[in-house]
């Protein structure tokens, strides 16, 4: 936040859709007072449309969910829209014409570019290609929607992931490491 980051990328884990088991809604409202960046919050959970709304009230600006979480896609983003913006993410395996009936009704598309739950991971180049892929279908439907890419990201390879069409980008390990803000900043360097 300091160190300019426009967005906290909150990665909610059940235990359940992914092994890991991390923050939950006491942990969002504790920080919201803290910031008031956009707060994406990515729910890598089973059955995500039971508790959308309570991620909204805790402090969510943004809430994104797993396609391959829910059988009921549109009722979840109508949920999700009930109390802010949705996002709609895809993990590797899943592919970027899936998200293409949910253009037109979310704010957000993410691609995983990484299998989700654990930090640390290599990029897996071949997801950009679905990158490129959504950015078309974005552009050809005429909407003016984020593209979001998370997983594996560094400074080695932000600038190949923009060139394919991402506009918002999630790092960690590559940020919480040694000096956060001067890793945040140089990040912010290479997005301008």
């Amino acid at each position: 936040d300091e160190a300019g980051a426009q967005y906290v990328h909150i990665d909610v884990m059940d235990g359940m859709f992914v092994p890991s088991i991390s923050f939950g809604m006491p942990v969002i409202k504790s920080i919201r007072d803290c910031s008031d960046r956009i707060f994406d919050v990515h729910l890598m959970i089973e059955k995500p449309e039971r508790y959308v709304e309570e991620f909204a009230a805790c402090g969510a600006d943004l809430v994104n969910f797993h396609l391959e979480a829910t059988e009921d896609v549109e009722g979840c983003i109508e949920k999700i829209h009930a109390t802010g913006k949705a996002g709609i993410t895809i993990k590797p395996a899943t592919p970027a014409e899936a998200v293409e009936p949910y253009l037109e009704l979310v704010d957000m598309v993410l691609v995983m570019t990484v299998e989700p739950g654990f930090g640390g991971q290599k990029l897996i180049p071949e997801c950009l290609d679905k990158v490129q892929v959504i950015r078309k279908m974005i552009n050809d439907k005429g909407l003016s929607i984020d593209l979001e890419v998370d997983g594996g990201i560094n400074l080695d390879n932000v600038a190949f992931a923009m060139e394919k069409g991402a506009n918002v980008i999630v790092a960690g390990s590559a940020v919480f490491k040694d000096d956060i803000a001067a890793n945040a900043k140089a990040f912010l360097n290479r997005l301008q």
